[in-house]
């Protein structure tokens, strides 16, 4: 079986790549990269001493959860390139990569073009993070928890489409609910999105989904980056939620509202 998947380079997508490397014969890794010290280098987010004290704590979640950056697996091809070079590339560029079983999008940039219609066309799959359709566009999961909605902090796996997280839904995935911090939370919301796609790809059920229609009426924000932004991080890590307020919310979560969930 061989894979294709468009991701980045922090240490979530390539614990990722590594994932998919253990059930497929062939991975080709497509990684748009940014900056893994956000906050202190300005990139996709903006440099400040704010900024670099909000996303510590995310470093510190992600590594806690997915470990340090490493390398990857023999049976992995990887191709670099600059986060949102993706739709410069030309498709012959990409071609060794087009003749995949499955292919995986997680945290690139925005696909469109030529690439964005074979993708359509091939079925591939998006990890949208943050609880479609109720929270779509970027730091989904972040802005869950500031609006004081820790159950809807999760994962949305559904077929890429042309629009930005729109695509028809297969399924939510979501962390168990327990005691946590809610950085770690976060990041346990991502692993569990990849522990059930992995699985599911793994043992075909991907295939026996029956993709379900977002319905927008549901939506509660839709969020770029630039919505995320000083004074909200300030706000954010002055009033962040208590592990066992997290708790309390994530076990009411109910989870027959969503579409074949995934708890992991």
């Amino acid at each position: 079986m061989k894979i294709t998947v468009f991701t980045s380079n922090q240490p979530r997508h390539v614990s990722l790549i590594e994932g998919l490397s253990s059930i497929a014969d062939q991975v080709y890794a497509i990684q748009e990269c940014n900056t893994v010290f956000p906050g202190r280098v300005e990139d996709f987010f903006r440099k400040s001493d704010v900024m670099q004290k909000y996303f510590n704590h995310v470093i510190a979640a992600e590594r806690e959860v997915f470990g340090d950056l490493k390398f990857t697996s023999d049976n992995v091809t990887q191709l670099s390139l600059k986060s949102g070079d993706i739709n410069m590339i030309d498709l012959e560029t990409l071609s060794p990569a087009l003749n995949s079983d499955y292919y995986i999008v997680f945290g690139a940039s925005y696909i469109k073009g030529g690439l964005c219609d074979f993708l359509v066309k091939q079925g591939a799959i998006n990890i949208h993070m943050g609880v479609s359709p109720y929270y779509r566009g970027n730091s989904c999961n972040f802005w869950a928890l500031y609006d004081g909605n820790p159950e809807l902090v999760g994962a949305t796996i559904h077929l890429l489409s042309k629009g930005l997280d729109s695509g028809d839904i297969l399924y939510h995935a979501f962390p168990k609910p327990e005691s946590i911090d809610p950085f770690v939370l976060g990041m346990k919301a991502v692993k569990s999105a990849h522990d059930s796609l992995i699985e599911n790809i793994q043992s075909g059920i991907i295939k026996e989904l029956v993709p379900s229609k977002q319905n927008k009426e549901s939506e509660i924000r839709y969020t770029r980056n630039k919505d995320f932004h000083d004074e909200v991080a300030k706000d954010y890590l002055e009033n962040l939620p208590a592990p066992v307020d997290l708790k309390n919310k994530l076990e009411q979560r109910d989870i027959n509202q969503f579409l074949y969930p995934y708890v992991g």
